[in-house]
């Protein structure tokens, strides 16, 4: 008989493992606050090691020839180690999606400081989203065929997305509020297309790699800032 309970406990105990070393990996390979303890710098050093290892194999074989045992053999880490931070092979992508929200959330932060033009935070965040996936184009095209053929992928994606709109609506409306952006557009319509300027532009990139990754996502973000500015504002730098 199956322990419900006793699941339950590990799912939970699990989920908030990853919440609370997400952060430790929106900054990349920065992993150790000065704040962390040992043992959590220790887990946020053994999911990332596990996330990157998987992120090689997905951009050497794609995403589906990669089994959870050559992942654990390239981190170097047993395979119920695995099962510590990710309950399967679709989750590591997961840790894809919480790097990207933080790096929303990270521009919310710099909107609320009000030191900085809501041109700049939107620049440097279209800059900043495209890193993670930009790493490679061969990478790039393995979360394009894992979005594709895993519906389990696609779950967790979207979730991730639609907070990820919320909060950059939530920029928007300052930008609006500011007088930078166009007030008749609809907040949440402009972060969806700053979410589909970031993923088109990464797709075209994975196909064709020329020009570079950097001079194709600052065109695609000066066509957009154009698209959504206030009159007076398109130049804005």
């Amino acid at each position: 008989m199956v322990n419900n309970d006793h699941h339950s406990d590990m799912s939970h105990n699990r989920n908030t493992r990853s919440s609370s070393l997400a952060h430790a990996l929106d900054a990349g390979d920065n992993v150790n606050p000065p704040a962390a303890g040992r043992r959590q710098r220790h887990a946020a050093e053994t999911r990332r090691r596990l996330f990157r290892c998987a992120l090689r194999l997905f951009a050497e074989r794609g995403f589906p020839s990669v089994t959870v045992e050559e992942i654990t053999e390239a981190a170097d880490v047993g395979k119920g180690t695995f099962f510590n931070y990710f309950e399967s092979k679709e989750h590591v992508l997961g840790v894809m999606a919480e790097i990207q929200l933080g790096k929303v959330r990270e521009a919310i932060s710099a909107v609320e400081r009000g030191k900085q033009t809501i041109h700049s935070v939107l620049h440097r965040l279209v800059r900043r989203l495209v890193e993670e996936p930009g790493r490679s184009p061969s990478l790039a095209r393995a979360f394009i065929s894992s979005f594709l053929a895993s519906e389990g992928v696609r779950t967790i994606i979207a979730l991730n997305l639609r907070e990820g709109r919320r909060l950059i609506a939530r920029i928007v409306a300052a930008g609006q509020g500011r007088g930078e952006i166009d007030p008749n557009l609809k907040k949440e319509m402009v972060a969806m297309q700053l979410m589909q300027t970031c993923m088109g532009t990464v797709l075209l990139w994975s196909l064709d790699e020329t020009p570079a990754l950097k001079a194709r996502i600052e065109n695609s973000f000066q066509h957009f800032w154009r698209a959504i500015a206030l009159s007076g504002q398109e130049q804005k730098q």
